[in-house]
C-alpha cells in the first residue's frame, strides 16, 4: 500500500470520520480530547494522524487511526490505533496525551496559526 492509500470511514448522518492505515480499525491504544471550534473532520483526522505518527513512528507494528466527530461547537478526537505485538500501554497513551494537548498543535489542527 502506497504513502497515500488511508481508510476514510464516514458514519451516515454526519457521525464520526474515522482515517486508519488497516482494516478493521483497531484502537489498542487510544486518547481523546476536545478541540474547541469547528473544522473538516477529513483535514482535522488526516492532521493529527500525521503529527501522531510522527510522535510514535519508532514504536513497531503501529499503525495509526484518528476517529473525529463534530458536535455544534466542538470537535471530538479519538487518537490511537492498532499495534503488533507488545508495548507500553500507559508510556504510548502519555505520549498520544501529549501531542493532542499541544498548543501549537491545536491551534493548527483548527487553523489558528
Amino acid at each position: 500500500m502506497g504513502r497515500s492509500h488511508w481508510h476514510v470511514i464516514e458514519e451516515k448522518g454526519g457521525g464520526a470520520l474515522t482515517v486508519a492505515r488497516r482494516m478493521p480499525v483497531r484502537f489498542d491504544l487510544a486518547v481523546e480530547t476536545v478541540l474547541s471550534g469547528t473544522t473538516g473532520r477529513r483535514r482535522l483526522a488526516h492532521l493529527v494522524r500525521q503529527d501522531l505518527w510522527r510522535a510514535l513512528q519508532s514504536l513497531r507494528g503501529f499503525a495509526p487511526a484518528v476517529q473525529v466527530r463534530r458536535d455544534e461547537r466542538s470537535m471530538h478526537v479519538r487518537a490511537g490505533g492498532a499495534v503488533m505485538g507488545r508495548f507500553d500501554r500507559i508510556g504510548y497513551e502519555a505520549l498520544i496525551a501529549q501531542v493532542l494537548e499541544d498548543e501549537a498543535k491545536r491551534a493548527r489542527w483548527m487553523g489558528r496559526f
